[in-house]
């Protein structure tokens, strides 16, 4: 093929002779990537087309002149939206409905309907899920959640506590921990259908990293800012990856299709609300063991720090290469900074502070 539509070997195909091969073999391919490919020669002004780009398009790759050239040609695409497409069946349309719940170009809702297998399928969120709040706490602790109403609640390995902060294993798997069952649920819930379509469009490897980055900066803000208090709850990720999510929609407003889309907002917040106004009630309520203290709030708000900064650069960027955003490194240095600075901050600021930590468990 590239001997006969590039006889000199340059790289290239002209506008005229690539026509000539969707007319004639048009009908061979999938409708979405025909429009893709008649919008890449609409928006070629040279005359030629990159045979590179082309097989990366049959073989489900963007590159980023590629992504250039179909952005120019973007008013076929423009021309019958996937929502209007009929006779799919019921995996196809919940493939839809994910597209329009998460991204707000129409050029990237088909080309994510096209080219997602379910393979991976989304386990990073689902594995946390079960690990979390079904295999530790149900089969170890013989319940599912620790309440904090009795004493005991301390006395595992898993929660972060300000007494045993050296153990830097407790950073990442207070998310095991809940304090009720009413923080277990709403974790769970948001958890689930947010964190689960997002993994199906961004994939686990940026999907775990907007939570995994919550869920340390939410325990290195209690350590900084809340320095007697312990930390339990996965709040933390699920506020990382609730708030990129809510703020992507906010700012590509005019560009997200989803139905509902306002009272879905308002629904995610109220719940984030009650959980965050539950755990500051929580916080500042008297003991009933003392000197057994409350669970820190801070976890939330270090969670949608980095939920409105990482967390809004990774799921804008839809399939783009991260390395590219001028933006990506700004914000990936401030929370790389915030880092160092608390675990310095862990190192000498309780030495010299004059605090009265709770008892070790």
């Amino acid at each position: 093929l590239l001997s006969q539509f590039d006889p000199d070997n340059t790289g290239y195909i002209s506008t005229e002779k690539f026509r000539s091969l969707l007319q004639r073999h048009g009908s061979e391919l999938d409708p979405h990537k025909l429009e893709v490919l008649l919008a890449l020669a609409d928006s070629n002004s040279e005359g030629r087309i990159c045979y590179q780009d082309f097989v990366n398009l049959m073989s489900n790759k963007r590159s980023n002149s590629f992504r250039q050239a179909i952005l120019q040609g973007n008013r076929r695409l423009c021309s019958k939206a996937l929502l209007e497409e009929t006779g799919l069946s019921l995996s196809q349309r919940l493939i839809r409905h994910v597209a329009y719940e998460t991204l707000p170009r129409e050029i990237d809702r088909k080309w994510y309907y096209d080219s997602y297998t379910c393979c991976p399928p989304p386990w990073f969120m689902i594995t946390i899920t079960i690990v979390a709040f079904f295999l530790y706490n149900g089969v170890v602790l013989d319940r599912f959640v620790l309440q904090v109403t009795h004493p005991l609640y301390l006395k595992n390995a898993l929660l972060y506590h300000p007494q045993l902060r050296a153990q830097a294993w407790r950073y990442l798997t207070y998310i095991f921990m809940h304090a009720g069952i009413e923080h277990l649920g709403l974790n769970v819930v948001l958890q689930l259908l947010v964190g689960v379509p997002l993994e199906m469009v961004h994939g686990a490897a940026r999907i775990s990293f907007v939570y995994i980055a919550g869920v340390v900066a939410g325990s290195l803000a209690v350590s900084v800012a809340d320095m007697t208090a312990p930390v339990v709850g996965s709040s933390g990720g699920v506020y990382a990856l609730v708030s990129a999510h809510l703020a992507n929609i906010v700012m590509n407003w005019s560009g997200m299709k989803c139905q509902f889309k306002l009272l879905r907002m308002a629904v995610a917040l109220i719940c984030m609300s009650f959980e965050f106004g539950r755990a500051v009630w929580l916080r500042f309520h008297p003991s009933a063991y003392p000197p057994c203290p409350h669970p820190s709030f801070m976890a939330h708000l270090g969670g949608v720090m980095v939920g409105i900064t990482l967390g809004v650069i990774i799921l804008r960027n839809y399939e783009q290469r991260l390395q590219d955003q001028t933006l990506w490194w700004i914000f990936l240095a401030i929370y790389v900074i915030f880092v160092l600075f608390a675990i310095f901050w862990n190192i000498f600021a309780y030495s010299l502070l004059d605090l009265k930590l709770p008892p070790p468990p």
